[in-house]
């Protein structure tokens, strides 16, 4: 491994400028991840309390091994897409370790409007459970929601993604041996209700956990029976009538002990089937690369600088440093683990997606995993370009990248436009996980770009009719629409959207990518066969 070579001006006036305007950006995005750990109003949470229920992160804290790490995933799904619902979307997701063994915790936030689902819900209750179908991890689902926010129809029932499939991922999952397991926390209707009853095995709370397909109100209003809860849905009855549920507990922390115990009997722990050596620090500190990026979006980051603070011992070995180095390529490790990096350094021409094909056909033979850093407002354009055969070129690079069958990743560090996005394992190439700095932005195109080509459309719109505008008119013309293209780009726009699964801090990659390292080492090899690469 050669060491990198970085030689920054950390006493600089743009440094200290850029630096100032990062730290801003981490402030926002702590206070973000605050108002979504919050959960509900404080009536909802205190009404909980007095209920004698521990609040859904108290039940998580509970459950994981001491000192476990929470993984978050899709922490601010929904942020402002719902009238009284805060960041999260009625929902926390995230993989803890239960005695050992990593496992995927999906847990309905009851404090927000009943844990109802919206359709941000449903998607990221489906996105949790694909990432542990994926890497085959158990699924603790924790259960007290009042089933679909009704006025969401639209977006909860009728297609694939929505509440339909979080049953079809359960039984699948199940029918691989994938543990299900569920703890019924509250009164859970209807769809919340098919959630545990679909499960292995299902922990029932006396006197608070219930499940019925109607409540009491609509069974009197279909069949004029006048029923309770605890008669009609509650632990008793479920334990020992209805054979729904499996474990009758006295309470919230009886529950979590008894499901701690059921993920004890789950059989071996797969192992981590790669070596891991020894974590080494980077040599250069990574809090510099609040620094290192631009405040001034236009502005280009030296991506070599940015790699030098997140490979172990600011190692890397590059592969092919002198051909398409717009693209870096190179060998490294992160918290020991062996990773295969592409890092964009400019625009992606032919040369660089040539050898982004070449690299990525090395790592599959090799089993080494993919990390995508993306920054990059795509692939090169013109004639010279279309001439030398970018687009062949880039279907190669593309190809290549879907092809592969190694653990992949993607982290965008800055821009992520257009086809060059896409190249870089955009979400529809299904990363196993997909992250965003907070100054990540990725679109169609740029801002001033998208402005622009709709500017130049109106202008042949004016030529064709003998008319013409002012510069001050065509400005006028353009501003609303880089305005929605900058809205649409932003960091926080992908992750309520659930098109990331987190935005986070730079100085959290290593750890991140190290703990999605590590679930991904649990798993067996699978072989690669690439597509047609055109010649």
């Amino acid at each position: 491994m050669t060491m990198m070579k970085s030689d920054v001006a950390v006493g600089s006036e743009e440094y200290r400028r850029n630096r100032q305007a990062y730290e801003a950006r981490i402030a926002d995005l702590y206070r973000r991840r605050a108002e979504a750990a919050l959960g509900g109003p404080e009536r909802a949470r205190r009404l909980h309390k007095e209920r004698n229920q521990l609040l859904p992160r108290e039940r998580i804290a509970a459950l994981i091994d001491p000192g476990s790490p929470f993984f978050e995933f899709c922490q601010l799904a929904g942020e402002g897409m719902y009238e009284g619902v805060p960041p999260g979307g009625s929902i926390i997701t995230g993989v803890g370790i239960i005695k050992g063994r990593p496992c995927m915790i999906i847990a309905n936030e009851p404090t927000v409007k009943g844990g109802t689902y919206y359709g941000i819900t449903c998607k990221k209750h489906v996105r949790a459970q694909r990432f542990a179908w994926q890497h085959r991890l158990p699924c603790i689902t924790m259960v007290q929601s009042g089933g679909a926010n009704l006025p969401d129809q639209p977006n909860i029932f009728p297609d694939e993604g929505q509440f339909g499939s979080i049953f079809y991922n359960q039984i699948r999952m199940s029918g691989e041996g994938i543990a299900q397991i569920a703890i019924v926390h509250g009164p859970s209707t209807a769809g919340g209700a098919y959630m545990p009853a679909l499960c292995d095995e299902t922990v029932i709370v006396r006197n608070q956990g219930a499940m019925f397909l109607g409540g009491p109100q609509l069974v009197y209003a279909a069949t004029r029976e006048e029923v309770g809860i605890e008669e009609l849905g509650g632990g008793e009855m479920h334990s020992r009538i209805s054979g729904v549920t499996d474990h009758l507990a006295e309470n919230d922390g009886h529950a979590v002990a008894i499901t701690r115990d059921i993920v004890a009997n789950l059989g071996e722990i797969p192992a981590q089937r790669r070596t891991v050596a020894p974590t080494r620090e980077p040599a250069f500190d990574p809090k510099e690369i609040y620094g290192l990026i631009s405040s001034d979006p236009r502005i280009p980051t030296s991506n070599r600088d940015i790699l030098a603070r997140l490979v172990d011992g600011s190692e890397f070995h590059e592969f092919k440093p002198l051909y398409g180095d717009t693209l870096i390529t190179g060998f490294a490790k992160i918290m020991g683990f062996e990773v295969g990096i592409l890092c964009n350094n400019g625009v992606l021409f032919s040369e660089s997606a040539l050898k982004a094909t070449h690299f990525i056909d090395l790592c599959c033979k090799r089993d080494i995993p993919l990390l995508f850093i993306a920054d990059v407002t795509g692939f090169m354009v013109g004639r010279e370009a279309e001439e030398g055969g970018i687009s062949k070129d880039g279907a190669k690079m593309i190809t290549a990248m879907a092809s592969a069958n190694v653990p992949k990743y993607t982290l965008i560090i800055g821009n992520a436009y257009g086809a060059g996005y896409l190249a870089m394992c955009g979400r529809a190439f299904k990363p196993n996980a997909m992250m965003m700095w907070p100054n990540g932005r990725s679109a169609i195109m740029g801002p001033d770009q998208a402005a622009t080509t709709l500017a130049m459309v109106r202008d042949e719109v004016h030529k064709r009719e003998g008319t013409s505008w002012t510069e001050a008119e065509r400005e006028a013309y353009m501003a609303p629409t880089r305005k929605t293209f900058e809205e649409f780009a932003n960091a926080y726009n992908f992750a309520r959207n659930t098109w990331c699964d987190m935005v986070i801090d730079p100085l959290e990659t290593r750890q991140v990518m190290s703990l999605l390292l590590d679930l991904a080492g649990r798993l067996p090899p699978q072989p690669t066969n690439f597509g047609v690469l055109r010649m």
